[in-house]
């Protein structure tokens, strides 16, 4: 009783495609697989948040440090010069 039979089957199959017509059918399914790739695409970045992958790793081995600026002269004269104030 609980089981859908394949009598029950194809009945909903014939139901869905009375309402949706056969045109809209494989663009819905389309539909559906893009949103489902996506949904899987974000899980798998969620779990993968905290854990740094291997090409993030080797692309920040590879970048070059940055040299940090040199402290400009006349900046620091005015530092000075609020100190003593």
């Amino acid at each position: 009783m609980g089981a859908m039979s394949p009598w029950h089957w194809a009945v909903v199959l014939l139901v869905l495609v009375l309402l949706f017509g056969s045109a809209k059918l494989p663009g819905a399914a389309r539909g559906l697989g893009r949103s489902l790739r996506i949904f899987k695409s974000e899980i798998q970045e969620m779990q993968s948040d905290g854990k740094p992958s291997a090409e993030t790793t080797e692309a920040a081995r590879e970048l070059p440090t940055a040299p940090q600026p040199s402290p400009d002269p006349a900046d620091q004269a005015t530092r000075s010069d609020k100190k003593t104030a």
